[in-house]
């Protein structure tokens, strides 16, 4: 199940800042990034979790983000700040909370229990780390929830994948394929978006691009990054280029020729093109619209 053109909203670049640092919630105010993730998990040490948990309450109750997506990552459904990580998140009202660690449907569950007791409006979307082997195990029971759950968006978690597989990060990430196309597959069933893992080197533009391509070849949404370096080159990668869009435009442009109204393919640049072409340029165009809707 594909979403709809209309909901369609650009998530290229999905920067990871972390919650105890003021400075870096301020900069991500003025960040060319498609969403930043305002993070209570990782990048938190545990003596520095509460304040870092109001710190991004009041950021996000205070606004100022422009059109950029702004979620929370809360710390773990096991761990002990979860709870209120995920209250103080739903009060805030930020655009999606970031659930890590999502092994099960069920994880899924009490995150939206949490969030309903925390009298989050339903405009709060889920957001769900794929980075344990049972979330690999459980991808379609994960994506499947989406209807009962408020899920909207995979991420994937690959450096944690690679922790628990003892896989090998290689150029083209060959060990760790079968993972994102079983998460982009199950994904896309269900009409949710998927953002590919960090690119771990910062002094690698040729292999961030590169990973960044091969991303965007499978079909996934954008990349999730760790510094504000990686924005530019992740935003052009992942929206169409210039050639893309005009012939999505001329195709889209065919099927509504009244003499193509019932046809099932036209000729277009010495190749047959199907209805179903002139549904993914519409998609092409929608994106491409709503990129240049964000500023």
């Amino acid at each position: 199940m594909q979403p709809s053109t209309a909901a369609i909203r650009p998530r290229r670049s999905v920067l990871y800042m972390p919650g105890s640092n003021a400075r870096a919630i301020e900069k991500a105010r003025t960040l060319d990034a498609d969403a930043v993730i305002l993070d209570l998990e990782d990048s938190v040490a545990p003596d520095a979790k509460e304040t870092a948990r109001r710190q991004v309450a009041d950021a996000v109750a205070a606004g100022g983000f422009g059109g950029r997506e702004v979620v929370i990552r809360v710390n773990g459904l096991d761990s002990p700040w979860a709870e209120a990580d995920i209250a103080l998140a739903g009060a805030a009202g930020p655009d999606a909370v970031l659930v890590p660690k999502v092994s099960g449907p069920d994880d899924l569950e009490r995150a939206v229990l949490l969030l309903d007791a925390a009298g989050a409006p339903s405009s709060v979307a889920l957001w769900a780390m794929v980075e344990t082997p049972l979330a690999i195990l459980n991808i379609a029971s994960i994506a499947g929830a989406a209807r009962a759950t408020r899920l909207t968006c995979l991420v994937l978690g690959l450096n944690d994948l690679a922790k628990e597989t003892r896989a090998r990060f290689v150029p083209g990430r060959a060990p760790m394929l079968p993972w994102i196309v079983a998460a982009l597959t199950a994904a896309r069933a269900h009409g949710l978006d998927v953002i590919d893992g960090v690119y771990n080197r910062l002094d690698d533009e040729a292999g961030f691009r590169a990973e960044c391509e091969e991303g965007r070849d499978l079909g996934l949404d954008g990349k999730t990054l760790i510094h504000p370096s990686q924005i530019a080159a992740a935003n052009a990668v992942f929206a169409p280029s210039a050639a893309e869009l005009d012939d999505a435009r001329t195709i889209a442009a065919l099927f509504d020729l009244p003499e193509n109204a019932g046809k099932g393919a036209v000729a277009h640049n010495g190749r047959m093109v199907e209805r179903l072409h002139a549904d993914m340029a519409r998609r092409v165009i929608a994106l491409a619209d709503a990129i240049a809707r964000r500023g």
